[in-house]
């Protein structure tokens, strides 16, 4: 399967869906680590849709599509252990349920292939993970998210 051809529609869409998600991300100062978890989420379950459609059809998806984006400076990483279990009890579940909320009913709206919306969130885990992988500590954990000013 190829990617398709984004149309103007969809393009209107995307944009919907980046502007709805930097101003949520801004209004509530979500940190890094709750954003990544919830764009994980969705990812996953889009993945798993596409898999399905793709095991069923014989069609296959570019890299792109299939896999998270490469870091530009892979030696980055942090190899700090963070505890897992801390980490999770301190997320703000409600604030994380917000924005999942706000991608899910947007996603529906705007009617976007499940491509489109994959690219769409893979542009934002390239962000978070871009960097979680400068985090030093678990405090940088839960820094507000960067968004770019041109993002």
């Amino acid at each position: 399967m190829r990617e398709p051809h984004v149309s103007d529609e969809s393009v209107d869409g995307l944009v919907t869906l980046t502007e709805r998600t930097v101003n949520l991300i801004k209004q509530l100062n979500m940190p890094l680590v709750e954003v990544s978890l919830v764009l994980q989420k969705h990812i996953n379950q889009l993945m798993q849709t596409l898999s399905q459609h793709l095991a069923a059809t014989g069609q296959t998806v570019s890299e792109r599509v299939h896999s998270p984006w490469p870091l530009a400076s892979p030696g980055a990483a942090s190899s700090s252990n963070f505890a897992l279990e801390k980490v999770m009890d301190i997320v703000d579940h409600q604030r994380m349920d917000i924005l999942d909320t706000l991608i899910r009913v947007t996603l529906i709206e705007i009617d976007v292939t499940v491509v489109e919306a994959i690219l769409a969130l893979r542009q934002w885990e390239h962000l978070a993970r871009t960097q979680l992988a400068s985090a030093t500590g678990p405090g940088q954990l839960f820094s507000p998210l960067d968004v770019p000013d041109e993002w």
